[in-house]
């Protein structure tokens, strides 16, 4: 799914402009998008609260590489940032809200000192986790394949795993009846990627199928699991 961009989320923040049909729709669909414009508007409200506070240091270089690493991390398809001195200088020419971000930054970085910006734009994610977890490995698997799991509010799965055997087919994630391992439901792939968010079927009772599994698949056109699990884990709210 192609995500709104960046500077668009941060003009609906700040209600500068509004929203239009299609990303309304969108945003109803996409919960990255919607995570992104709820941590903006978070920045923007803690922005408008300080404008009373002045004389504040201008952000540590740390604070914006917070910043640019976020945005890294939830945008796996933009393009990486190799300088960025020119990156910011543009941004202080054409984007308005650089100044908010900046001041907001400033703000929660000298009154509270120890919270980050990752911390600030990640609260809302994590307030919204609904269960979690921990997979290790069967016994035929390397004891240092790991994993863990996140079930966020909004209906998804978020999948972070770690030196899995590797495999000629693909690893797929599903959800088990531990006290009936027969019944299951296939969340989806992890193709080649350390951390996948994966959509929760509609309907699917996490009660029932608590049991998180990763398995090896080979490609031999068979949707049924093949049998060969590498990481378990059960869900714990």
């Amino acid at each position: 799914m192609q995500h709104l961009d960046p500077d668009r989320l941060v003009l609906l923040a700040l209600s500068e402009e509004p929203e239009e049909l299609t990303e309304s729709d969108h945003l109803a669909e996409c919960a990255v998008c919607r995570r992104d414009l709820d941590g903006f508007r978070e920045v923007a409200g803690l922005g408008a609260e300080a404008q009373e506070v002045h004389d504040l240091p201008a952000p540590p270089e740390r604070i914006w590489r917070a910043i640019e690493d976020d945005i890294a991390r939830t945008r796996v398809k933009e393009t990486p940032v190799t300088d960025l001195a020119e990156h910011r200088a543009h941004r202080k020419r054409s984007r308005r809200w650089a100044p908010l971000i900046a001041a907001a930054a400033a703000a929660v970085f000298a009154i509270a000192g120890t919270v980050t910006v990752d911390r600030l734009l990640d609260r809302r994610a994590t307030e919204s986790v609904t269960a979690r977890a921990t997979l290790t490995p069967l016994p035929t698997v390397s004891a240092d394949a790991k994993g863990s799991v996140r079930v966020l509010a909004d209906g998804e799965v978020e999948i972070d795993v770690s030196n899995l055997p590797l495999t000629t087919g693909f690893h797929e994630v599903w959800l088990l009846d531990p006290d009936d391992p027969t019944k299951m439901v296939a969340l989806g792939n992890l193709s080649d990627q350390r951390r996948v968010v994966l959509p929760v079927p509609p309907g699917t009772d996490l009660n029932r199928f608590r049991l998180v599994d990763v398995s090896d698949e080979p490609h031999d056109g068979d949707a049924t699991h093949s049998g060969n699990s590498l990481l378990r884990g059960t869900l714990t709210s």
